[in-house]
């Protein structure tokens, strides 16, 4: 490996420039643009699935996931705040190039798989609204797609505004579904965070909670959204920094921690035990329709489409930082979204089932997460690139034990399904 980075003192003092406003509101926003991703199509597709086949048996899945994605987004924004680097571009200034190019493959692949969820979607939202046949839809969701990409031309802040306000509607459209689905039962919920399975399935299902709520390609953009702002001045401010990336991350992955805990608790309410859901999204429109009445289902329809729209902006950019960090290669958005729009809309026109693509696309994401956190704790482990900022011994081991509990996760889901 080599380092070749300035040191701390070079990247971050500059003396003569006029001193600046205060950086509390300069580093709020990156949390919430990576949150999107954790509310995504397929973490619709998996919560649902999760609460109606197995009620609230996998509720500690979906926390423990929630937390470990604070921590490690919390990683990956630390990292930029102290490098002025995304994680992508230092893999490739400090490992071997073969490394770098076998990283850089499985992040397309991961890119690939994310962008089929976001898409498929997205497409499913819009003929649950509007009627519209899932290929028109997928076409006007390109459309779309193309103008949330837009923003970006505009300015990071234009785009984390307008990812914020799609979010709020995730949020709100889901709280509206929560209060309509009738109470929760706590006891239920807590006997869901003893961690239990009920067979191979409920395993499998577990994993795509995991890569829906983990996911890969958004340690690779936190970096670079907080590399891309101001570079504080000297260790009190670089501190007083970290204090507000770490509240930002707190707040919007917490929030989304939140949407999707209530998926899973709307889905017990609403469809567990009784039959109605066939592992469809439009099955849970129809389910909603019938049991909470027709404003629960508009507002599922609206979430999932202000998901899958403002979730691909999300997933674009962080394919543009993959490409240009690992191997320093940039293309223009428009066009990477034109390319990775190919697999979700041959999905659609080939008639598979867009459900099954998304629950299988999060199985890929889940095994996609060690080869994003694996980098990212040798990264933060090393003073000579993290500086001040360098991680403490418990945080580098805690990082170690999630790569190794998700790794164990996913071997032992391929010994299952191969002694199936």
């Amino acid at each position: 490996m080599r380092i070749g980075l300035p040191g701390p003192a070079e990247r971050f003092t500059s003396p003569r420039t006029p001193r600046r406003p205060s950086l509390r509101l300069l580093f709020y926003g990156p949390a919430f643009v990576a949150a999107v991703a954790y509310v995504d199509p397929g973490n619709f597709a998996t919560n649902f699935q999760a609460g109606a086949q197995y009620g609230y048996l996998l509720t500690w899945v979906l926390v423990s996931a929630c937390l470990a994605a604070m921590f490690i987004q919390y990683l990956s924004a630390k990292t930029g705040l102290a490098t002025g680097r995304d994680l992508p571009t230092l893999c490739r200034e400090n490992f071997r190039r073969p490394v770098v190019l076998g990283l850089w493959v499985q992040a397309e692949v991961v890119a690939m798989a994310t962008d089929l969820a976001e898409f498929v979607g997205a497409a499913i939202g819009l003929n649950l609204l509007f009627g519209v046949p899932l290929m028109p839809a997928a076409l006007i969701t390109a459309a779309a797609s193309f103008g949330v990409l837009a923003l970006q031309q505009r300015g990071y802040r234009s785009f984390e505004l307008a990812i914020a306000f799609l979010l709020a509607i995730v949020a709100l459209g889901f709280l509206y579904t929560l209060v309509d689905a009738g109470g929760q039962s706590v006891s239920g919920l807590a006997s869901g965070m003893v961690p239990s399975f009920a067979g191979t399935d409920s395993v499998v299902l577990a994993i795509g909670i995991i890569g829906a709520t983990v996911m890969p390609h958004v340690i690779y953009l936190h970096s670079a959204l907080t590399a891309e702002r101001r570079s504080p001045r000297g260790p009190a401010e670089r501190h007083r920094a970290l204090r507000t990336l770490r509240a930002d991350t707190v707040l919007g992955l917490g929030a989304a921690g939140l949407i999707n805990l209530s998926m899973l608790c709307v889905a017990v309410a609403v469809f567990h035990g009784n039959g109605a859901f066939d592992g469809h999204l439009d099955s849970v429109h129809a389910g909603f329709a019938r049991s909470t009445g027709a404003g629960a289902a508009l507002a599922f329809a609206v979430a999932l489409l202000a998901s899958g729209l403002s979730s691909s902006g999300v997933g674009t950019h962080a394919g543009q930082v993959v490409m240009q960090g690992f191997v320093d290669i940039r293309i223009p958005l428009f066009l990477r979204r034109a390319i990775t729009m190919v697999p979700a809309i041959s999905v659609i026109a080939l008639g598979a089932s867009p459900d099954d693509a998304l629950v299988a696309s999060q199985v890929v994401l889940s095994f996609g997460i060690p080869f994003a956190l694996v980098p990212l704790v040798l990264v933060t482990r090393r003073r000579e690139v993290m500086g001040d900022l360098v991680n403490r011994p418990a945080t580098t081991a805690l990082g170690w034990l999630l790569a190794l509990l998700i790794s164990g996760v996913n071997v032992y889901l391929l010994q299952r399904l191969l002694l199936a």
